[in-house]
């Protein structure tokens, strides 16, 4: 097996020099050896995907003599997002790009077909379709502005799978494809009732359910018992104040199984009968919702779940079923790391399976469920040594007001329990994004450097229910900011951070409350960094993506709040209150959190005499993508972060990417 690992290292042509100095930025920025791997329902072979530069390749290796039996690129620029085995022999690829300028990946909608044994593969869908391979005479592939996505791989199908196709128009309807997926060739078999829908279906692969919502952003879920026959209205968000959607059928297929939002905690699993209505709770969690539904080996029916309460912990429906037995040995055999079985062969006898931590981004194996013997196949990042990171200890504490808050402080290793540096680390979204356990390179280059880390899941996280989600509503700059500032109060009397070299930092929303933090607590923070922010509210109504589609203006009137009512809750018109240095970075292709927003940061900064360093990249969106851009940032980020808290910086002064900076 280290004979694939040496393979794949080769294949991706990642260069890699260590320089001697504290902080090797290099080691952080560069990209994962591979990113998936997956094994084919037969076992004869394992597919990866491995990041390069500029493109992203798909291989596939015969697990017999490691031989490469396919190795398909899409080109510059072009990435793969997501692959599935469709069959023994057959891989159905999802593409992204890197649009001009735009240096972020983004979803293009397309699928794209690759052979086990070879060949270099086609496109089956999309809008780049003429001059890829149009089919047959009887009946040609059709050319269209769509998006295409992967419903269902179909696995007692070994030719066909089911796909959605929608128009590449906003909150547009969507319809459900039968595709061949060696020709490309498809019909339609069911359309939606409800915009921006999401489709499942049953282990016959009938469809059965559909979600979504308009521009109201009301979420309903629809039903039918069959094909060809009407949708059923059987959950609207409007009328029961709970958002459902489907992960899957019992092997009847009567039973469906929801993931359901409750009035008060986090969300259940429920046992659906589709003929009586009739709803049952079989899964719950006291804090945490199910982060990840673990099912049947090759089937729709789910058995158990993966809930953050703290750190991963599986459940399942009975504890005595095969997949309980088989992950608890697992769990056990790996001392207690997080385990996560990607891939199975048909007949369960080997599965992939990922173990992963805190101190590693993931290690792969193939495990004899017969032999109960387990192979090391190789490691996403094998550079890292896992005995040389920082643990994420969970906490929880009180806000103000009562309100228990979840998160994690990460402590160097050579200096955990002691008075330290820290940053403050709120993560973006803001609504349903949740901090959680697991490795996060950001977060260990920080810990490398010398600081103690802080994540908080603030009030409006996910994974803690719908009603947890609903009290950050209107609350940007407000209760969901007194929650970062009671955390890190919490922090310094529970002597984790020394409390005259405290930080805040943060990217997207992120970025918007570590502005905040020193905008409201002048007294608290020696300095904040916004990565990408948006700092000016009022803007997010007339610039950027969100408000160009219906259903985003209602989400910003909803969740951010009126136009009108913002200015008083944005950074841009505070400047006059911060007083700590900051350092702005952001991107000029960015139109998620568009550039407008640091530049306004800036200038109203330097008009009021305070501190402020910046670091633009004219070709990067939201979140820098282009490695040496990466390398620059966070070589900069060190920097300024040394400078106020007297932490390390990087080994070496990164090579300029591009960036225009002060």
């Amino acid at each position: 097996m280290k004979q694939v690992a040496k393979l794949l290292a080769g294949m991706a042509a990642l260069g890699f020099v260590s320089a001697a100095a504290a902080v090797d930025v290099d080691a952080y920025v560069r990209k994962d050896m591979f990113e998936e791997i997956k094994l084919s329902p037969n076992g004869e072979y394992f597919a990866a995907t491995l990041p390069k530069s500029d493109r992203t390749s798909l291989v596939v290796l015969r697990r017999s003599d490691n031989k490469v039996m396919s190795n398909v690129s899409g080109g510059s620029h072009t990435v793969v997002a997501d692959f599935d085995w469709v069959s023994a022999d057959r891989v159905v690829v999802s593409l992204a790009e890197k649009f001009g300028a735009l240096a972020k990946p983004q979803l293009t909608g397309e699928l794209y077909g690759v052979s086990a044994t070879g060949g270099s593969g086609e496109m089956l869908v999309g809008q780049r379709l003429q001059g890829a391979g149009l089919g047959t005479k009887i009946q040609p592939k059709k050319v269209e502005a769509i998006w295409a996505f992967l419903v269902d791989d179909l696995p007692a199908d070994d030719k066909n799978v089911i796909i959605s196709v929608s128009p590449m128009t906003d909150d547009p309807f969507t319809r459900v494809d039968r595709m061949d997926a060696y020709t490309g060739r498809r019909h339609q078999i069911a359309r939606a009732p409800v915009r921006n829908a999401w489709f499942s279906t049953d282990n016959a692969g009938v469809v059965r359910f559909a979600s979504g919502a308009g521009v109201d952003n009301v979420r309903k879920l629809y039903h039918r018992s069959g094909e060809g026959v009407e949708w059923d209205l059987v959950s609207d968000e409007a009328v029961t104040h709970r958002a459902e959607h489907p992960i899957g059928f019992s092997e009847d297929n009567r039973t469906a199984y929801l993931q359901s939002e409750q009035p008060k905690g986090p969300d259940a699993i429920v046992a659906y009968d589709t003929v009586t209505g009739e709803r049952k709770v079989i899964l719950r969690d006291d804090d945490s919702d199910p982060v990840r539904i673990i099912y049947h080996n090759g089937t729709r029916i789910p058995v158990g779940a993966v809930f953050m309460d703290g750190r991963p912990r599986t459940a399942f429906f009975d504890d005595k079923s095969k997949e309980a037995i088989l992950y608890r040995s697992l769990e056990a055999a790996f001392g207690g790391d997080a385990v996560k079985i990607t891939s199975q062969t048909s007949d369960g006898r080997l599965a992939l399976v990922e173990v992963s931590s805190d101190r590693s981004p993931g290690d792969f194996y193939i495990f004899d469920t017969v032999a109960k013997k387990a192979e090391h196949l190789l490691s996403r990042r094998q550079w890292f040594d896992p005995d040389k990171m920082a643990s994420m200890r969970p906490i929880t504490l009180k806000a103000r007001d009562g309100l228990t808050l979840h998160g994690y402080v990460t402590a160097p290793k050579v200096a955990a329990g002691t008075k330290l540096p820290m940053v403050v680390m709120p993560h973006g979204g803001p609504f349903g994004v949740q901090d959680k356990w697991g490795f996060d390179g950001e977060v260990q280059m920080l810990a490398d450097a010398g600081y103690a880390v802080l994540q908080v899941n603030f009030r409006g996280s996910g994974g803690y229910g719908a009603e947890f989600i609903e009290a950050g509503a209107r609350q940007w700059g407000l209760t969901m900011q007194d929650d970062l500032t009671d955390a890190t109060r919490w922090a310094i009397q529970e002597g984790i951070a020394d409390p005259s070299k405290v930080c805040t930092y943060g990217g997207s929303y992120g970025g918007y409350a570590a502005l905040m933090g020193v905008a409201k607590e002048p007294a608290l923070y020696r300095c904040a960094v916004g990565y990408v922010g948006v700092y000016d509210l009022p803007t997010m109504h007339t610039d950027g993506d969100i408000q160009r589609r219906g259903s985003g203006e209602t989400y910003l009137r909803e969740w951010i709040g009126e136009r009108t009512a913002l200015a008083d809750t944005s950074p841009s018109r505070m400047a006059a209150k911060i007083k700590a240095p900051v350092f702005l970075a952001a991107g000029g292709e960015d139109d998620r959190a568009p550039i407008k927003h640091s530049e306004m940061m800036e200038k109203a900064l330097r008009k009021e005499g305070v501190a402020v360093e910046t670091l633009y990249f004219a070709n990067e969106g939201h979140g820098f993508y282009v490695e040496a851009n990466r390398r620059e940032y966070y070589t900069r980020l060190l920097s300024f972060l040394g400078k106020h808290l007297g932490g390390e910086v990087a080994s070496a002064a990164a090579a300029s990417g591009g960036a225009t900076a002060k």
